[in-house]
Order: C-alpha cells, then sequence, then structure tokens
C-alpha cells in the first residue's frame, strides 16, 4: 500500500484494511470474526497480527458496557458499534448528521484548494460562518450578562485547553460534544465518572455547561474540525484506516480493563476522548509503560499540524474512545 507522507503524521503507521461489516451486538459469533484480516500485516500491531492476543472468550465478552453509551446519538452508526472491538478492527467511516448538507459550500471550497491551501479555506470559513471576530454580528450586546472574553471561546480555545488540561473547562466541552455526537459518555473527568446521579457526574456537567455559555454554537463549530479533520485524513492518506498510537502510563490499574489476554494485550474501555502521540519516544516521557492501540482513523477528532498553530508539540492526536484492543510495554 502506498502512503502518503504528511506534516506530523508521516512518523504514524498507516495500515490499509479493508472495512468489514459491524455485528449490532458486537460480539465475535465465530471464530473468523476474530481472525486477522487481510492488508499489510507488517504495519498492524501484534493483536492484529496473528499474535496470540486477547483469547476468543475474552474478546467475545468485551463489548462495550450499557453504561458506557447512549441509546441516540448524531452520527451514522450506534454508540454500541462504534464504540465496540469489531468497530476497532473493522472500521468504516462517521459521519456526522447534518454537516455535509448545511455545510456543502464549505467542502466544495475544500475541494478546489490545493493541499497547501486547505487550512486557511476552513479557518477562513469558520470565521466568517461563526462571526467570530465579529461577536456583535452573532448577537453578543454589552450589559447582556455575558463577559466579552467569553465571546473568544471558540474552537481554537477548545482544543488549546485541553491540550494544557484534559481535566479543564474545554475538557468538559470536549467530553460533551463526544457524549453528545457519537454517544459515548465520559469515564473521567477529575475522577471517575460512572453514575449519572453521582455529585461527581453533576460536577462534569456544571463544568461543561460553563464552557458551552456564552459561545456561538460552539458544539457546531466542532463538528467542522471533526469533519474537516476526516476530509483532510482521507485526501493524504487515501485508503488506511488505521493509525498506530502511544500513550505513556504509570498505572494500568487506572483504567477499566474489560479482558486481559495472553502476555501483555489488554481490551480496556478508554475514556470517551483521550490524548496519544504518534511518536513512541515522546509517549515514555509521560509514564513507564506505553499503550500502544491501532485507532481507526474515522475516531482521530484532531492531530498535531491539521491547524496551524492550534496544537504544538508531542506530536498529539485526539482520538475517540471505546473498547480498544491495547499492547502493554516497557522501555
Amino acid at each position: 500500500m502506498k502512503n502518503e507522507k504528511a506534516p506530523n503524521v508521516d512518523k504514524a503507521q498507516l495500515s490499509d484494511k479493508s472495512p468489514t461489516s459491524c455485528l449490532g451486538n458486537d460480539n465475535a459469533s465465530s471464530a473468523s470474526e476474530t481472525k486477522p484480516y487481510s492488508g499489510d500485516a507488517s504495519l498492524l500491531t501484534d493483536p492484529l497480527r496473528g499474535s496470540p492476543g486477547v483469547l476468543t472468550g475474552a474478546t467475545h465478552k468485551a463489548t462495550l458496557p450499557r453504561e458506557a453509551r447512549l441509546p441516540i446519538n448524531r452520527c451514522n452508526l450506534p454508540a454500541v458499534i462504534l464504540g465496540g472491538l469489531s468497530f476497532q478492527r473493522h472500521p468504516s467511516p462517521l459521519v456526522l448528521d447534518g454537516v455535509a448538507e448545511l455545510h456543502s459550500d464549505l467542502f466544495r471550497r475544500l475541494a478546489l484548494a490545493s493541499t497547501a491551501e486547505r487550512a486557511t479555506v476552513f479557518q477562513d470559513y469558520m470565521t466568517v460562518r461563526f462571526r467570530l471576530e465579529w461577536p456583535e454580528e452573532a448577537g453578543f450586546t454589552i450589559g447582556s450578562g455575558c463577559r466579552k472574553a467569553r465571546t473568544k471561546a471558540n474552537y481554537v480555545k477548545a482544543i488549546r485547553g485541553w491540550s494544557f488540561d484534559s481535566d479543564s473547562r474545554e475538557g468538559a466541552v470536549l467530553k460533551g460534544w463526544v457524549e453528545s455526537r457519537f454517544g459515548l459518555t465520559p469515564r473521567y473527568h477529575r475522577e471517575p465518572l460512572r453514575d449519572p446521579s453521582a455529585d461527581a457526574y453533576v460536577r462534569y456537567l456544571e463544568m461543561r455547561s460553563q464552557g458551552l455559555y456564552g459561545t456561538n454554537a460552539l458544539e457546531a463549530q466542532l463538528d467542522l474540525v471533526y469533519s474537516y479533520c476526516q476530509y483532510e485524513l482521507a485526501c493524504r492518506h487515501p485508503g488506511a484506516r488505521h493509525v498506530t498510537l502511544y500513550r505513556g502510563v504509570n498505572r494500568l490499574s487506572e483504567y477499566e480493563i474489560l479482558a486481559r489476554g495472553e502476555g501483555r494485550q489488554h481490551i480496556l474501555l478508554l475514556n470517551n476522548l483521550n490524548s496519544f502521540t504518534c511518536s513512541r519516544e515522546r509517549a515514555c516521557e509521560f509514564g513507564d509503560s506505553i499503550l500502544a492501540v491501532d485507532m481507526p482513523l474515522s475516531k482521530i477528532f484532531f492531530y498535531c499540524g491539521l491547524l496551524p498553530g492550534v496544537l504544538r508539540g508531542e506530536d498529539e492526536f485526539l482520538g475517540i474512545g471505546g473498547v480498544a484492543d491495547v499492547s502493554l510495554s516497557t522501555l
């Protein structure tokens, strides 16, 4: 398979994997569903290359828990499918409701632009569409009870806020956006989130509401960020389905382990949005052990280099969560 080289993505291992339809219950009902699929096996991590990996029985049980998903969402696949293990292994495109129809002019402009121009075209469209530099035209008035600073709370601020602290107010907004659009509920924000009626979940909702207050359709802005990211990945890496990403960890016990396999293969329930890096060397700076995961490209919300000046350093990727087959290694 031919892989295009792209800034800040070229170190990631992209692999061409033929998409296979996902089962509604996300269970491996036959032996054939647990076998490696076709493609360049040399580009895949161990569990997808035919190593012992996670036992079939454990894989069978590792579906997306009911408490980690909503019954409805705003994309073309339900949460029980897109958040499950079958989707990680055999992904397909995720399309947010109404984005292509409401913003057809953006995608027309992107199709006419060169590779070097597309980021500028996108940023210009966002500025004009959401009146980011003219808040008065979007309805902001002095003395309306909303501070002037809140008018600058846009998609750029949200992503930068996440990069500084994923448990910040901006982090709550992004996790809430994933929950709304993909139906995957957050599992952690400053503290574990297991019970929607618990105080911890209420505090998360308060932070999310504070982050959205006084903004101009911030979640709609994030819809376009995700859609543009998917457009750019498809243009730069046609036919690719996965990227190998890494995350430094100190204690695996901090994660929700659904199944333990042979060796150091595990099936985890990840938070609904997570930071990764495409550089194994950078991942080791954040923990004694390294998690490696084959992340579907359709679950990449944003990555370093997608838009100039938004994320700097660390080769960071923001990946949507769910059930994932991961490998754990040490330095």
